[in-house]
């Protein structure tokens, strides 16, 4: 079972990597600027789609993060559980 989900994970991280496509993310006013800065020679242009990409990207770092660490604290060990095969009497 163990090996069957490292696979799944690997396989779906793969997926993920492989189907990665550049990405612009730019306001109205940011892609003006940047179109008028780059018409006079400007190389900001570069840096400023970065910048937005990394603090788009930050917010689901975190939120992943989090969500991984409190899967590994909270998920629920196999614990045995020895209970007799009686009916129950509920009065």
């Amino acid at each position: 079972m163990k090996a069957m989900r490292k696979v799944l994970i690997i396989s779906v991280f793969a997926v993920m990597v492989m189907g990665a496509a550049q990405v612009k993310a730019q306001c109205a006013m940011c892609t003006t600027a940047v179109e008028s800065n780059h018409k006079s020679g400007a190389t900001t242009t570069k840096g400023l789609n970065q910048g937005i990409l990394f603090l788009l990207g930050a917010p689901y770092l975190l939120a992943g993060a989090g969500g991984f660490i409190w899967y590994r604290k909270y998920r629920r060990k196999y614990i045995p559980m020895d209970v007799p095969r009686e009916k129950l009497n509920l009065n």
